[in-house]
């Protein structure tokens, strides 16, 4: 399911039945491949030129590689990006231009692009975002809804935010009639609808695409009716497109030489919570601590049975992490952290984990403490769990 080649198929098909329609993509275009991790998301802005966008927004991956590369993004791009609320100290727009008003059909869509309000702090270090500030999700989207209410007929948000703050927007910014959002990982079955508004969502790892069907009252600046429907990205069905395929097929052949290696063998295939303990019990041997700790959302990917390649670790562990380790009594540890262990209250324990961990331990999803010093500085997590499974040689 999925890939470039394949969803550019499916868009120009879903087209062609389409007397007027929008591309929208909802951030996150980066991250999760070699190719992108090896040349921080460059490539992939490039492949993306062909695949007819008419807009997109920034995500919290486009982050990873630091807000310098966002400027790359932009520039590389050949379509609009738009994001209202990240700003620098004098107003200016990280990617430029807050929203974007496009004609089609006669419809005046005006498309105002968002981006999580957690960002700093939880999906994203403070030294990767720099100089700019995130400002509140609603309350910006309330602005520029007021201020293109006479500039258009119909208003859109393109979030890559919360499911949360996709609703809240629909249910207090009534000028707003389409929410179309990024960031969770799973689908909207059915739209969210409120009061004839609504929002819509696909899955990650573009193995979907998502058609929404409108009637607009042009007069009135709402819709009189929306029909979702969630197209797989299946390339059993699908021709891949041969200009895309090969882009692609070039930027897999820079990184082939690096991750297509055998490393070991996978006695059954290892789900993401099997992969948590696994990854974890190599941080703790790698760096002889006595313990590890991850979060499941450090995990991306599956091992599946068979010959393992370093590839399938890169999937796994696509973030350029790196393995801190800090000293802490047990009574200071984390219940997080103690789960499936007996744990001396007054015993002193190493404890390694990300620097990704470390730098947003507050955040809910990471320890959920703050003020843990992690001094000691190890390798790649990505490569002390290829050395492990090379040690390993067959995981069982």
């Amino acid at each position: 399911m999925g890939g470039f080649a394949y969803l550019a198929t499916a868009v120009r098909q879903e087209r062609a039945h389409s007397a007027a329609s929008l591309y929208l993509n909802a951030g996150d275009l980066v991250q999760g491949t070699p190719v992108s991790t090896l040349f921080q998301g460059l490539p992939i802005y490039e492949i993306a030129n062909h695949l007819g966008f008419d807009v997109s927004t920034l995500g919290n991956h486009e982050f990873d590689y630091g807000w310098e590369r966002i400027e790359d993004f932009v520039k590389a791009a050949k379509f609009p990006i738009v994001s209202a609320n990240v700003v620098g100290h004098g107003g200016g727009f990280l990617a430029g231009k807050p929203y974007v008003i496009k004609t089609v059909g006669g419809i005046r869509v005006a498309v105002i692009g968002v981006l999580l309000g957690d960002l700093v702090g939880n999906l994203a270090t403070p030294e990767k975002v720099g100089p700019w500030h995130i400002l509140p999700v609603v309350e910006t989207v309330r602005k520029y809804a007021a201020e293109l209410r006479d500039k258009s007929d119909l208003i859109v948000v393109l979030g890559h935010i919360h499911d949360q703050e996709a609703d809240e927007i629909l249910q207090q910014v009534p000028e707003v009639s389409i929410a179309i959002v990024g960031h969770s990982h799973r689908e909207y079955a059915k739209l969210h609808n409120f009061d004839g508004r609504v929002g819509a969502l696909v899955t990650s790892y573009g193995v979907e695409l998502g058609r929404l069907d409108l009637q607009v009252d042009i007069t009135a600046h709402k819709l009189k009716s929306a029909e979702w429907k969630i197209i797989p990205v299946d390339s059993k069905k699908l021709t891949p497109d041969p200009l895309v395929a090969r882009e692609v097929a070039e930027w897999e052949a820079k990184v082939s030489k690096i991750v297509d290696v055998p490393i070991g063998e996978a006695k059954h295939r290892f789900e993401k919570r099997d992969l948590q303990i696994l990854i974890e019990r190599a941080m703790a041997d790698e760096t002889g601590s006595d313990l590890a700790w991850i979060n499941l959302g450090n995990v991306r990917d599956i091992i599946p049975a068979g010959t393992i390649l370093a590839r399938t670790v890169w999937n796994i562990l696509p973030f350029d992490n790196a393995v801190v380790i800090g000293k802490f009594k047990g009574s200071q540890l984390p219940a997080k952290v103690r789960e499936g262990h007996t744990i001396d209250p007054n015993r002193e324990y190493t404890l390694a984990t990300t620097d990704f961990t470390a730098a947003n331990q507050a955040s809910a999803d990471q320890l959920g403490v703050s003020g843990f010093d992690f001094p000691k500085t190890a390798a790649m997590q990505r490569d002390m769990v290829i050395d492990w499974i090379k040690k390993k040689k067959i995981l069982e």
